[in-house]
Order: C-alpha cells, then structure tokens, then sequence
C-alpha cells in the first residue's frame, strides 16, 4: 500500500515573521516541506522569517499565500484544526499520534491548521476541518507558542518515516550494461577453462544463476574494475603455476 504524502502545514493568519521561520525550521527538522500561509499580518515574504528558519530555506521559498482558509485547504480532503478546546463545533477529536497513523493510511492530501499565535484558530476556522487535533497539555498552562506546536505534530508524523542523515558521500551510479556484461564474459571464459559448467546439460541454468547474482547488487563501474582485476590476478597466478 502505497502510504499518503506528508500533510500540509498551514499558518492561518500568522503575526511575526520570526514565528514563521521557527515553524518552518520545526517542520524541516521532521521532513515536512509545504508550508501554506493564510493572509499573514505582515505580508509575504517577511524578511525577518529567514533567520529565524535557520536553513530551512527551502520551506519559506516554497510557502504559498492564500487569501482564506478555504482556498487553502481546497485540495485537501482531510483537515485537522489544532485547537486546545472545541469552541462549540462538535468534531472528533484526536491526539497528535492519533491524528499521524490516521493521515498515513487516509485517501487523498491532510491539510493541519495553526491559528495566529495570540488568539489560535477561530470558531469559522475550526468549522472548516473535520477532525480536531489536540495535544495533551498541563490544564494549568496550556500556552504553547506556534513553532512549539507545529513540532509536537510533525515530531508525531516523522516517527512512521525513514529520515536519516544524509550519507556523507554521495553513491557512484551503477555501472553501465557494457562493463557488466565484460565482467560476466571475463567469468564464464574462466569458468569453462576450469570446467566448471558440469553436466553439460545444467550449464544454461548456471550461467542464468550467476547472471543473476552478476546483476542483483547494482555494481558501479569502479566495482566492476576491481573485480575484472581479481579475475585477471587469479588467472595470471593459475598461469604461471601451469608454466
């Protein structure tokens, strides 16, 4: 099953620049990379998002601006509003966990709203979701600032995906058909040289065997030099030893 693309963060309304940034640092932290802005106070670009990102560069070059809410969740079929009370729409309501196992497995885009960061999302915005999300909190203080709350979510989505550091020196590409095939003719020359190929009746299903082997791994052109090299070395020493 193939699983749903990551959800889309969308900033409703969002006051400062710098919030902007620290949301979008939080998302690229955990490999979430659109970044959807409703009517932010300030504009858009806002100068002051870019230090605060801290390198995530990418996300605010491809934040797009939307006039409404509506316009902004238009393509997406599941919407969540995270919201510490209900604000008299009765919804579902789920955790950040709950809410990530559910995107994963649901049909079609899911679309996470963060309201402005004093006021949250209001009663109109939450109307348009379908699901509430809502983080666990202290009933005591239950203030989280915006870049705090789009971490705790995409912290929750990230723990069902591979992310790992980048290796730190990019892989050679495979090595083309034409030294592979030298390196499987070099092989079979010595195989039939050392009558390996027995009962003469097998010797097909053998050589499609090692054919196989030969082209599972994805050799890279330096891979296939070295071991031609091997080959060559063995039957320079079988050589000499017959001489």
């Amino acid at each position: 099953m193939v699983s749903s693309p990551p959800p889309v963060i969308v900033l409703v309304r969002p006051q400062l620049g710098e919030n902007i940034g620290k949301a979008a640092r939080a998302m690229l932290n955990f490999g979430l990379t659109e970044m959807r802005l409703v009517a932010p106070r300030d504009g858009w670009p806002n100068p002051a998002a870019g230090p605060a990102a801290s390198g995530a560069d990418i996300v605010l070059a491809q934040a797009q601006v939307f006039e409404t809410v509506a316009d902004a969740v238009a393509d997406c079929p599941n919407v969540y509003a995270t919201t510490v009370r209900k604000r008299g729409v009765t919804k579902p309501v789920v955790t950040p966990e709950e809410a990530a196992a559910t995107m994963r497995s649901a049909s079609g885009r899911s679309a996470i709203l963060f309201g402005p960061e004093r006021s949250g999302l209001e009663t109109d915005d939450v109307a348009l979701a379908r699901t509430i999300l809502t983080v666990p909190i202290n009933p005591e203080f239950g203030s989280l600032n915006l870049a705090q709350a789009v971490i705790l979510v995409a912290y929750e989505w990230s723990k069902g995906e591979a992310l790992v550091s980048p290796p730190e020196v990019t892989l050679d590409p495979p090595a083309p058909q034409e030294d592979l095939e030298g390196l499987i003719g070099q092989l079979d020359t010595m195989l039939v040289q050392a009558n390996f190929f027995f009962p003469p009746d097998r010797t097909p299903a053998t050589r499609r065997t090692l054919r196989t082997l030969l082209t599972k791994p994805g050799w890279t052109t330096q891979e296939v030099r070295t071991m031609r090299g091997v080959l060559s070395a063995l039957a320079g020493s079988k050589a000499k030893r017959s001489g």
